[in-house]
């Protein structure tokens, strides 16, 4: 099998590692320099720490490598891939114009990879929507097992089931949702997660111990404000901004998530958000 990705950033390199140790090809696109040597680097690292750790060989860290190309522009990538997965940021306008880039290369099937944006608006701006569904992968990409297919209006039933399919060659377990804002992830988990950031906001608790309340009272595997520095509280906060345009007041993203974006505190990307990393 045959992926392109476009987007170097988290996301996208994370897609990438997926697809390379399930013994696809993947040609990723990064139109930034300084970000296409980050992709390159940080594939080699996590490749490099499965060998430590006695997930993969060395020869099958080697072979992983051989099987990714870092590419400047999306009109690089070979025609009729049998999957191209978008992942730039979540920008509705910037989604669209790399959608329509994306469908020009002709692949059998290609996706959407946003955690909250309506996959059917994002399909009007495509000839033929029918191959387009959402696939929301999980950070990190790498460990988390989950992907969510998304079906919008115009999503043929066979390309839903190659994407299931698809997710399953990556290892990974898909469940299909319908196109409504947030899907049942984003909308659960960013609800849980904004009133975690209003509770620390409210001085109820450290981010410390909130987090402990979910792992040992809930057994959740990580509290919401761990999460939200990893998955990115400027994503966090866009995501609750779009959701709180839908459904309402109890989105409204927390002052406090709004000031620690606007100040760079942005979680484990830039080294600071509610914990230090």
């Amino acid at each position: 099998m045959q992926v392109g990705i476009i987007g170097g950033g988290t996301m996208g390199i994370g897609i990438a590692h997926a697809v390379i140790t399930a013994g696809s090809s993947a040609f990723l696109v990064e139109s930034l320099p300084a970000q296409a040597e980050v992709v390159s680097t940080r594939i080699e690292a996590t490749l490099a720490s499965g060998v430590q750790r006695g997930k993969i060989t060395a020869a099958e860290k080697d072979a992983a490598q051989a099987r990714l190309r870092v590419l400047a522009r999306v009109e690089e990538l070979p025609e009729e891939l049998d999957w191209i997965i978008e992942a730039v940021p979540e920008d509705p306008k910037l989604k669209a114009e790399v959608l329509v880039q994306a469908e020009a290369r002709r692949p059998k099937h290609f996706a959407s990879n946003t955690s909250a944006l309506s996959i059917t608006k994002l399909s009007e701006a495509l000839q033929d929507a029918t191959s387009f569904v959402g696939m929301h992968f999980f950070n990190p990409v790498w460990s988390m097992r989950l992907v969510e297919v998304v079906v919008g209006s115009k999503s043929a039933p066979a390309t839903v089931g190659a994407a299931e399919e698809f997710a399953r060659i990556l290892n990974k377990e898909p469940i299909v949702v319908k196109d409504a804002p947030g899907f049942a992830s984003s909308r659960l988990g960013v609800l849980l997660g904004i009133e975690a950031i209003r509770m620390v906001e409210e001085q109820i608790a450290s981010a410390e111990d909130i987090d402990k309340a979910m792992v040992l009272g809930y057994g959740y595997p990580m509290g919401p404000l761990r999460l939200g520095d990893l998955v990115g509280l400027d994503v966090r906060l866009a995501i609750a901004t779009n959701l709180a345009k839908e459904y309402g007041e109890r989105f409204a993203p927390p002052q406090l998530l709004i000031d620690m974006v606007a100040a760079g505190k942005l979680g484990k990307k830039s080294g600071e958000g509610f914990y230090r990393w």
